[in-house]
Formats: structure tokens, C-alpha cells, sequence
């Protein structure tokens, strides 16, 4: 059975940062992505890592600012994120998919965990 287990998220000032974590069981070689969901908005994605971390892609509007990693030891995914604005309100997701080809696609992702919500106030 898969489970991803997302953890870190809470209230922060903006300028402030929160990393983010996912613990994935049942799971090996799988691709990883963050997602998230503002209020009133659609679910869109933040950042994503291949399994063999040969291909990263990151959402323009966080680039520089946040950080996806893997610790294969841990099975657990990482969304480091600095310098955190009002903007980045929101329920943050952590999804896997097994495929050969690399996807930053909400619908190609297969599982995903329940979400934290991350506050930043301005």
C-alpha cells in the first residue's frame, strides 16, 4: 500500500521559510512533485524531481526561491522554502508517479498525500 505523509507546514511571517517534508512508503524509483492549492484556485505544481534526480523543474514563480531534494535512505521528499510570500497561501501537496517519462502534470501523478497548509502573513 502507498502512503505519502506530508509534514512542516504552519504559520510564517513573509521573508520568513518553512521546508516542507514527504515520507513515501510502499514507493521506490518514483518521481516526486509539490503542489498546491490557494484559496479559490485551481491546484498547480511547484516543483518536481525525477527518481534518479536527472531532471528538476521548478514553477517560474518560485525559482530561487524553493528547493526540491530527496533522501533516498529516508524515502522522504523535501520542499525547502525561503524568503516565503503572502502569495504562497496555500495547502501543499506531495505526489509520486512511476513512469518512464518525466511529468510535472497534476493528472499524471498517481498518488498523493492529504496536504499542509502553509500560512504566510504579510
Amino acid at each position: 500500500q502507498v502512503q505519502l505523509s506530508e509534514s512542516g507546514g504552519g504559520l510564517v511571517q513573509a521573508g520568513g521559510s518553512l521546508r516542507l517534508s514527504c515520507v513515501a512508503s510502499g514507493l521506490r524509483d518514483y518521481d516526486a512533485g509539490w503542489f498546491r492549492q490557494a484559496p479559490g484556485k485551481g491546484r498547480e505544481c511547484v516543483a518536481a524531481l525525477s527518481w534518479d534526480e536527472s531532471n528538476l523543474w521548478y514553477a517560474a514563480f518560485v525559482k530561487g526561491r524553493f528547493t526540491i531534494s530527496k533522501d533516498g535512505a529516508k524515502s522522504t521528499v523535501y520542499l525547502q522554502m525561503n524568503n516565503l510570500e503572502y502569495e504562497d497561501t496555500a495547502v501543499y501537496y506531495c505526489a509520486a508517479r512511476t513512469s518512464n517519462e518525466f511529468e510535472i502534470r497534476e493528472a499524471q501523478y498517481h498518488y498523493w498525500g492529504q496536504g499542509t497548509r502553509v500560512t504566510v502573513s504579510s
